[in-house]
């Protein structure tokens, strides 16, 4: 077999998207489609998000610098009900979690690479998805994030197989981007019907 890990995004791919959860509660609540995305990308890597996600920040420091850099630019969410959104929608998806357990048993190596925040990891723990991969790097614990090239390489260190030997299914383009510079097979995750489809013929295996 050609391929000997499979790197998984976990926010858009294991479990339900966060994106759409920004956009549901930017439409019930008049704010622009696209805010906080545009906010996070406008503040770049000094920006609360981005510090977050690097663990930089805990939630309530987070929450009292983002609430200023969206009202600076027009509206306030605010972070922490956003948050608070995001951890109650997001549920994982059944199926696939059902590939992760088919990919282990045919002797893949499994790795989450997920940009998180601090306690993230005990949400995991909640949804049963540690014990299905062999590695989880975390963004908030690591001190980097995607799309900076360095975590990938931790990522590749950590699962002992080159970027050629790795399939990585995020939901972000930018992510994915990044990984195929560096010589990773990628997949764009619309839905998981779709990138199980796509990973089981880069694998060979049955993942549907």
């Amino acid at each position: 077999m050609r391929y000997q890990a499979i790197l998984f995004d976990i926010g858009g791919v294991v479990v339900d998207s966060p994106l759409h959860t920004i956009a549901r509660y930017e439409r019930e609540h008049g704010i622009p489609e696209g805010f906080l995305n545009r906010v996070v990308r406008e503040t770049g890597p000094t920006g609360a998000w981005s510090r977050m996600e690097r663990g930089e920040l805990d939630a309530a420091q987070f929450c009292a610098q983002f609430d200023g850099e969206c009202t600076e630019r027009g509206h306030l969410l605010p972070a922490a009900a956003v948050l608070d959104r995001i951890a109650l929608e997001n549920k994982p998806r059944p199926a696939m979690m059902e590939a992760l357990r088919r990919l282990r048993a045919h002797g893949l190596v499994t790795a989450a690479l997920t940009n998180n925040w601090k306690n993230d990891g005990q949400a995991a723990d909640r949804h049963g998805l540690r014990p299905l991969f062999d590695h989880f790097i975390e963004s908030s614990v690591v001190g980097l994030r995607k799309p900076d090239p360095a975590i990938y390489r931790l990522a590749f260190a950590q699962i002992g197989a080159s970027p050629d030997r790795i399939v990585f299914l995020d939901d972000i383009g930018a992510n994915l981007k990044a990984a195929r510079e560096l010589g990773v097979t990628t997949i764009k995750v619309i839905d998981a019907p779709q990138a199980l489809r796509e990973l089981g013929e880069h694998v060979g295996i049955e993942l549907l």
